[in-house]
């Protein structure tokens, strides 16, 4: 009876720990929505999900703002062909949100291939009843 009740609790707790929060699932959405703002290039889509005071960082050290980001992929000057996003991590604290993930992208910038791998770390902030994005920042992986 008692492995029987161990087993129980070990299963219980698994199964809690390994659900996400509504806060995890609709940061997720957030960066869902993002990623697939990033594809399309389109303008409304991009400052839909981004904050106003959006600090967004490049692994080569260059930082935009919000006009600056949307402007770049919705111009086509920055094109994202494919977009693939693993290892994700969400730290929820508060209205703020923490996300680490590799970041795995082919490009066409002004019609030359690329292809970038990158570590990101998104902040996202409550604004609202929304998730924004209000910094970024990448690293070479």
């Amino acid at each position: 009876m008692k492995k029987y009740l161990i087993a129980l609790s070990c299963i219980i707790s698994f199964s809690f720990t390994q659900a996400p929060s509504k806060n995890e699932k609709a940061v997720q959405f957030a960066v869902q929505k993002l990623t697939d703002a990033m594809l399309s290039g389109e303008r409304g889509s991009l400052e839909s999900v981004v904050s106003e005071h959006l600090s967004y960082g490049h692994s080569g050290g260059h930082v935009e703002g919000k006009a600056e980001f949307v402007e770049k992929i919705a111009s086509g000057k920055s094109d994202f062909v494919t977009i693939n996003i693993t290892e994700q991590t969400i730290d929820i604290v508060g209205k703020t949100a923490i996300v680490r993930h590799m970041f795995d992208a082919t490009t066409n910038d002004g019609g030359k291939p690329g292809i970038v791998k990158l570590k990101i770390l998104l902040i996202f902030q409550k604004e609202g009843g929304s998730w924004k994005l209000i910094a970024r920042q990448a690293v070479k992986a």
